[in-house]
């Protein structure tokens, strides 16, 4: 076994120098992930790729391993052809795309063989990024009607780890809302004293280091990722970690009923001692659907996590920013509740909540007319708002 595991260790790394010795590739000072607003040539998307398959999160320890369901939920298929969309698939670095309404999947493009269906496939696990904080509160919504935390209007003020930072004492929902009054230390991904990337540190070293003594500023909108690490975080200390993963379980493999193993990822520096799951997520193309389409039935069916996520529509906050160009699911839309993007453009009281991750991952689930669109991708420079916005915007 351990020659084995030298032999695709070596295997990668000869991948990867083999790559970075083309010189049509780009990589952007070493950058782990393209950056959002570059134009890169195909020989770099292949690179990146390859990154985000092998390298980059695969590297660190896995939290929550998420066994398939027993009972799978079968899809039924009702397909049609979209010009537009396949056009997409072959000139621009989608990996996936499906539009469910109706019960049915009536659209599914996968990355073509001849562009990146070589390494990417219907059982490939895929980083969920921001997507993942969307996934994070609809596990807040679990662990609440579970009763092992009151509500979203719960104090954070039992747990030790938060002790002497600004996020002792405040209630739940202002986390999720982003409204945490933390501008001051973080903005995005990185600290403001340290620069230290927040998706490191776990949430003891972030703490005791970067937040020791920190006080709340004026409350306001302000996107960052430490906020859904809190939340899991506070979520396994809540329940202990037997529990936790009941709870996974439950959401993965008994409500939305998953084809593949799945799991969560720690942060970069986490160890056996100190541990700290991130809302980083790895699953496939489908499952990402599944997951979608079992928030959608909630929803329909008025559960208690379906009142859950009704909740954070009526309790959702006006953004503060400027929206850059208002193309994208993040930029488009103007409010923003429990760690979802609400209120796109041209769809106002309707209830349209998207989840959006980095680089392209994006699932926009239309809860009024039953219709779901996702995207997966490595870089985002696809028209997105033709082939999901328009979408949903003009569905029936």
């Amino acid at each position: 076994m351990k020659k084995l595991l030298g032999i695709i260790v070596l295997g990668l790394l000869w991948c990867n120098i083999s790559f970075a010795e083309d010189p049509k590739i780009k990589t952007y000072g070493g950058r782990s992930e393209i950056p959002e607003d570059a134009k890169p040539n195909d020989e770099t998307l292949k690179y990146y790729l390859n990154r985000y398959l092998n390298r980059n999160w695969n590297t660190h320890r896995t939290y929550s391993n998420i066994k398939a369901s027993d009972n799978p939920y079968q899809f039924q298929f009702d397909l049609r052809e979209d010009k537009y969309v396949k056009k997409q698939m072959q000139k621009t670095a989608l990996l996936s795309y499906l539009l469910y309404e109706d019960g049915k999947i009536v659209i599914d493009e996968i990355t073509p063989k001849e562009k990146y269906g070589d390494v990417f496939n219907n059982s490939t696990k895929y980083h969920s990024q921001s997507v993942g904080k969307s996934i994070a509160s609809y596990i807040l919504g679990h662990a609440i009607c579970k009763g092992y935390i009151e509500s979203v209007d719960t104090k954070i003020s039992d747990w030790p780890a938060l002790k002497d930072t600004l996020y002792q004492d405040q209630k739940i929902i202002d986390l999720i809302n982003m409204s945490a009054g933390d501008q001051k230390y973080l903005n995005s991904n990185r600290f403001s004293n340290s620069k230290r990337a927040v998706t490191n540190p776990t949430i003891k070293s972030a703490m005791e280091n970067e937040l020791k003594n920190s006080k709340i500023s004026k409350k306001q909108w302000n996107y960052n990722n430490l906020l859904p690490h809190i939340i899991l975080n506070y979520i396994i200390f809540k329940t202990g970690e037997d529990k936790f993963q009941d709870l996974l379980d439950e959401v993965f493999r008994e409500k939305a009923k998953t084809e593949h193993d799945a799991h969560f990822v720690e942060t970069e520096i986490s160890t056996q001692i100190d541990r700290s799951i991130t809302n980083t997520l790895m699953t496939t193309r489908y499952d990402y659907l599944r997951i979608a389409k079992a928030m959608m039935d909630d929803w329909q069916n008025d559960t208690c996590e379906g009142k859950y996520l009704k909740s954070l529509y009526e309790r959702k906050v006006k953004k503060k920013r400027d929206y850059r160009d208002k193309q994208e699911a993040y930029s488009i839309t103007k409010s923003y509740g429990g760690f979802f993007h609400l209120d796109p453009s041209g769809m106002k009281n309707r209830h349209i909540f998207i989840m959006d991750g980095y680089g392209g991952q994006t699932l926009t689930i239309d809860f009024d007319r039953k219709r779901i669109v996702t995207t997966m991708a490595v870089h985002r420079n696809f028209n997105w708002k033709k082939i999901a916005h328009s979408v949903i915007k003009k569905g029936k």
